[in-house]
């Protein structure tokens, strides 16, 4: 089920009865995409930075980062991220507050970004249309690439120590948190200096949010259906990173993009280069970008996507050769 469905209904009215604009047109598309996402990400980033906001006043986080510093030898600080990653049903934009979050909870970089790798590309829907249409075998692998992505690279953007590059305002705010004790007490003054909290944060990432859905809208609506098609059909073995960086600008869930791939399938189009297309639409995207950039400096951002992006160029080429 859709926990999303009514905002999809009120987007749908504000398109068609509000603006009147005519339904199966490239303008209608776009701007019911444009609402429909803005509406959901502003709601999640209202809730999860209010909600972060207690748990880090009244829960004790540091036990949280205890267990987490304790497993990790095992990698299953790592795991436990990819798995959270795969059970929430988000696009790579919606991701973002509660990878905020993370970090305001002082949850290790690395274990947040294997959130934020998987969290996109592996969810219920998604797994459930791979097992319809290709199968098994090809939905445990995907499954299985999906989370080993993440896996692999949110250690390796650990390793690489790059909290320095986050944004100086989520320093902040980390500082902050560190030097905040445990409180039992509810108070008007605590709820009053956490929504100001949540809102300054919105306020920060917000023209970033609206800028990244404009874009996505755009193509969403007007880029001619079987562009991509026609030109990874022809590609051969560059297909796999030609996919990746035709991918860039585009912007959707896993499950909106899985009939695309079926049909690049059917087109000849090998799997892996198709799966490449998919993975690189939901969890690189520029519109993801966009917003990631008010919250990560270049070095971090570079690092993120350059990570992320060989190890989706990977899992293409393993999938053109085994599957």
């Amino acid at each position: 089920m859709n926990s999303f469905h009514w905002l999809e209904k009120f987007s749908n009215y504000l398109t068609y009865a509000v603006f009147s604009l005519e339904p199966e047109t490239h303008l209608a598309d776009s701007v019911e995409f444009f609402f429909n996402d803005i509406f959901k990400i502003f709601l999640l980033l209202l809730l999860v930075t209010h909600l972060m906001g207690f748990i880090r006043y009244y829960f004790p986080m540091e036990k949280v980062r205890k267990f987490l510093v304790t497993y990790k030898f095992y990698g299953l600080d790592y795991f436990l991220a990819t798995i959270f990653g795969a059970i929430t049903p988000f696009c790579s934009c919606s991701s973002i507050p509660l990878f905020i979050g993370f970090i305001q909870a002082r949850i290790p970089l690395g274990v947040t970004l294997a959130f934020l790798i998987t969290s996109p590309l592996i969810n219920e829907v998604a797994i459930a249309l791979f097992l319809s249409i290709f199968g098994l075998k090809v939905t445990l692998a995907y499954l299985f690439s999906g989370i080993l992505v993440g896996m692999i690279g949110g250690f390796i953007l650990g390793k690489m120590k790059l909290e320095k590059y986050l944004d100086d305002y989520f320093q902040e705010i980390k500082a902050r948190s560190e030097k905040q004790k445990t409180s039992k007490k509810i108070s008007c003054s605590v709820f009053r200096e956490i929504s100001q909290e949540a809102f300054s944060v919105i306020k920060k990432i917000g023209v970033y949010v609206l800028i990244g859905v404009a874009l996505g809208a755009f193509v969403h609506g007007f880029v001619p259906q079987g562009f991509f098609e026609e030109i990874l059909e022809k590609a051969g073995w560059l297909g796999v990173p030609l996919a990746v960086i035709l991918a860039v600008p585009l912007y959707s869930n896993a499950s909106g993009v899985i009939p695309i791939i079926q049909a690049l399938i059917v087109k000849g189009v090998p799997i892996g280069t198709a799966l490449a297309f998919m993975m690189a639409i939901v969890g690189i995207s520029l519109p993801e970008a966009l917003i990631l950039k008010r919250i990560f400096k270049w070095q971090l951002l570079a690092s993120f996507f350059g990570v992320v992006t060989i190890g989706i160029i990977i899992i293409g080429y393993l999938f053109n050769i085994f599957l």
